[in-house]
């Protein structure tokens, strides 16, 4: 179930129509070594994914081991399931969220392709903020 989100914030699972590199694993410009996309492609992909709010608009950010790095501070993300193997889960070099954007990341870090590959989500493009779960029974219940 979710509801329209003009304000998506930190930590909200969203789901987003994302940018049309999402499709390819592109970024709008040449990303720099052990870095994020800092910019998406033009246009959208044409389908929508579930993913969690990193970052907003005017964050400096970088992952470390997995874990999102913002302002400088180490953010808690408990929900998120690192993985050691990961090529895209250790980007150190910082990028600024563009205004009107959103950084979006999976929560199976090592598993998921996101704005780390195709860049930030415009907020137009976020469809909703996911307010319940329902699969598997065992997780149902409220985000």
């Amino acid at each position: 179930m979710t509801t329209k989100e003009s304000d998506p914030q930190r930590g909200d699972v969203v789901v987003v129509e994302p940018p049309a590199g999402a499709a390819d694993s592109r970024c709008g410009v040449k990303i720099p070594l052990g870095s994020a996309c800092p910019e998406p492609t033009p246009g959208r992909v044409g389908q929508v994914f579930i993913v969690r709010v990193v970052a907003v608009g005017g964050d400096r950010l970088k992952i470390q081991d997995g874990a999102t790095v913002i302002d400088g501070e180490v953010r808690r993300d408990t929900y998120a399931r690192k993985d050691a193997d990961c090529p895209i889960c250790n980007l150190p070099r910082e990028i600024t969220v563009p205004r009107g954007h959103v950084f979006v990341m999976g929560d199976n870090r090592g598993e998921s392709e996101d704005s780390r590959v195709w860049g930030p989500v415009r907020v137009d493009d976020v469809q909703g903020k996911v307010r319940l779960r329902y699969w598997p029974p065992a997780g149902f219940g409220g985000l």
